[in-house]
């Protein structure tokens, strides 16, 4: 077996217990994959203890190239499919025809726009007809994010959410990569800590918050896309 501390084993036994509740208690059930650090974390966990889930991924059509090197590297690795779903086109045209491509720099609107196009809408397909979702969210990315439970009812999409990663911090997530070889995104060796489409992503200095990268010119409190914000 590799080598890890015990800190980091019991992690893994903690989500690996989460797991296996999911699938005996809500199956069917899919984990949504964006290919950053957490989530081939959690890639691999799946993939290792509960192959019963299934994986997907949201194409935005704006990806950076090496989250697309990254995806190639993991169907190798792990040789299994993950679903791709994509926005509707009509809907991408009319927002472009309208607004322009880069609208999302001009309000949080017109960005809130874009990523519902993008995310928001094939997230609900990718949903339908499943009893639970899981996510590599964790408490310490953002303030919006400081109080995530393990397990959640998604009130939005009528079934249940889980965050088996809620309370592993940055150290954890990067000595699990190192210590089984996980694949992983590049653009991390560049001081990208957050990775989404590539005109919404930049690198982060040496201080900064680890979503600061992320649609940087808003203000925190409204640094979410859309798939995580909670029924009213």
């Amino acid at each position: 077996m590799t080598d890890i501390n015990e800190k980091l084993a019991k992690k893994i036994d903690e989500v690996k217990h989460v797991l296996a509740e999911i699938v005996a208690d809500n199956s069917p059930a899919t984990f949504a994959s964006s290919y950053g650090a957490e989530d081939m974390v959690l890639m691999d966990l799946i993939c290792k203890f509960a192959p019963e889930i299934e994986i997907f991924s949201l194409d935005t059509g704006r990806l950076p190239a090496e989250t697309y090197e990254v995806m190639q590297q993991a169907k190798a690795h792990y040789e299994r499919d993950v679903k791709v779903y994509y926005p509707n086109a009509e809907a991408i045209a009319n927002y472009v025809t309208e607004n322009g491509p880069n609208a999302f720099y001009d309000s949080v609107d017109f960005r809130k726009q874009c990523c519902g196009i993008r995310k928001v809408e094939p997230l609900s397909r990718a949903l339908s007809g499943k009893k639970a979702w899981l996510t590599g969210m964790r408490r310490s990315q953002a303030v919006t994010r400081s109080e995530l439970p393990v397990s959640e009812w998604d009130e939005a999409h009528g079934l249940q959410k889980y965050s088996p990663l809620t309370d592993w911090s940055n150290g954890n997530v990067w000595a699990y990569l190192r210590a089984f070889d996980v694949p992983y995104n590049k653009l991390h060796d560049e001081g990208f800590a957050s990775i989404g489409c590539a005109p919404c992503t930049r690198a982060i200095t040496a201080g900064e918050d680890i979503r600061a990268g992320r649609w940087w010119w808003e203000n925190p409190e409204s640094k979410e896309c859309g798939l995580h914000v909670k029924a009213k």
